[in-house]
């Protein structure tokens, strides 16, 4: 049966009754709840060509977050972002706080896909690799295995707690405790490095920041995959408000045909369904019975569906044994219902005007983004002029400026620098212009440049500092600055 959602009870004035009409008191006042309360929704278990692909994708995410953080590169944690020292490794990147243009640009290539795929078919990442969606499905499965499938859990929650009971839900929030708390392990082995966090934990010597957020993470996939489930989904994420925004009459969406399928009403699987004036659907309610978020979708689309596809192959089951066509509950659009367009009708009008821009955009974005990442020199370099001595005169009359160059060498082996400048007759560093940094570390190095007597007019003349890696090819960076004349 369909359970029943979050939904305001309005107060009508005559809920309230004025003082004086009622003997024995100055007012009676008859209470009504503003709110209903939520029935806990007991998904059933179902298997087809989308629970195929909804299982492949929480294998296949769960293996890059879990397996992720234990992989090894140059001898040090392939994903890691150590915010201590203010570095992010992502294989063989490393990424500084002055490249946080590259996190801008990830969080466009996230949206724009997002409204890439919304266009195109709804609410692919709620349905199939959202975080809430995947550890939900996780956290059901392990629910299935020691509670049993829909009736046997509904049989279980009722009134009283024999020692079964008792057992059975002890061992389920266990698991789900220990699974929990693994996430939040994991995730902090991305930020802290995780053979020396798992070291720390198994010793009981984690930091505190460390077993805070372990516990904080682990508690919020207990929380939000264990018991809140489709209300993270329906009250909580903001991405069911504004979905309908995005779609239009050519979005592939979840759809009932009621053409097809009304009037409704069960019958025989041999009875003839056409001289008792039927449609194709039997009126089973397996399509709310294994909908997570608990609608009907006969209703039509609702902004709780998350487009998981659970009710398209609860129903293609149903259709097979009742000997019917499946699709009656299918992936189609608005246009193709009213218009009875065939499959290569869809897919011609899923290629319109906004589809096109978006994806034009999108991939313009990621070519030119993996463009500068593959041409991206390993060497930063930042000139800071030294203010307490602007310029002065030294031996044999020359002019001195000081400066204090940042070198950062964001390669994963240490390296020589070559320091030179140029924009001024005579121009040259005084003292030592070859510098040693090492791997992925940064030096300020204090830099003397001199001209002699009469080379420049006293006022600001433009120089260029030269910073270049010896004997690597490609490895240099030019930066402007001035150089001053008294």
């Amino acid at each position: 049966m369909a359970q029943p959602s979050l939904q305001p009870v309005p107060i009508k004035r005559s809920d309230c009754v004025p003082a004086g009409s009622v003997p024995g008191g100055d007012a009676a006042v008859i209470e009504t709840e503003l709110y209903a309360a939520d029935n806990k929704i007991y998904p059933r278990a179902v298997s087809g060509w989308f629970a195929g692909w909804r299982w492949a994708l929480v294998w296949a995410t769960q293996i890059v977050f879990y397996g992720g953080a234990w992989l090894t590169w140059n001898g040090r944690q392939a994903i890691l972002f150590d915010l201590a020292h203010r570095k992010f490794y992502i294989l063989g990147l490393v990424f500084w706080p002055q490249d946080i243009i590259y996190l801008a640009v990830l969080l466009i290539i996230s949206a724009l896909s997002l409204f890439l795929f919304t266009a195109v078919a709804g609410r692919l990442w709620c349905g199939y690799a959202c975080p809430q969606t995947v550890y939900t499905e996780i956290f059901l499965w392990i629910e299935r295995v020691i509670e049993g499938d829909r009736v046997q859990r509904m049989k279980l929650d009722r009134p009283g707690w024999p020692v079964r009971k008792l057992a059975l839900k002890a061992v389920k929030n266990a698991v789900w405790i220990a699974l929990a708390l693994w996430t939040g392990f994991t995730f902090v082995g991305y930020f802290t490095p995780i053979r020396d966090l798992w070291s720390d934990a198994a010793a009981l010597a984690a930091g505190p920041w460390e077993t805070f957020w372990i516990l904080f993470y682990g508690f919020a996939t207990y929380g939000n995959a264990g018991w809140m489930r489709e209300q993270v989904c329906i009250y909580m994420c903001p991405y069911a408000r504004f979905q309908s925004a995005m779609f239009d009459k050519d979005t592939l969406i979840i759809t009932y045909d009621p053409q097809r399928g009304e009037p409704r009403g069960a019958r025989a699987r041999s009875a003839d369904r056409r001289t008792r004036g039927l449609g194709d659907c039997v009126d089973c309610n397996i399509c709310v019975q294994v909908c997570p978020t608990g609608i009907d979708i006969r209703e039509g689309l609702q902004y709780q569906c998350i487009g998981c596809a659970a009710c398209v192959d609860g129903c293609d089951h149903v259709m097979d044994k009742m000997g019917y066509p499946r699709g009656l509950i299918r992936y189609s659009t608005q246009n193709a219902l009213e218009q009875k367009l065939s499959r290569a009708g869809i897919i011609g009008r899923a290629l319109r005007p906004r589809v096109l821009v978006y994806t034009a955009i999108l991939w313009t974005i990621i070519v030119a983004t993996a463009v500068v990442l593959w041409l991206r020199v390993p060497l930063k370099v930042d000139v800071i002029r030294d203010r307490s001595a602007i310029a002065r005169e030294v031996e044999d009359g020359k002019i001195e400026n000081v400066y204090r160059l940042q070198v950062m060498n964001t390669a994963e082996s240490a390296r020589v620098f070559e320091i030179s400048a140029t924009g001024l007759p005579g121009l040259h560093v005084a003292g030592e212009s070859r510098v040693e940094i090492g791997a992925t570390a940064s030096r300020m190095v204090p830099v003397r440049l001199r001209v002699p007597p009469g080379a420049a007019q006293p006022g600001t003349h433009p120089v260029e500092f030269s910073v270049s890696a010896a004997g690597v090819e490609g490895v240099a960076v030019r930066e402007k600055s001035v150089f001053i004349v008294r």
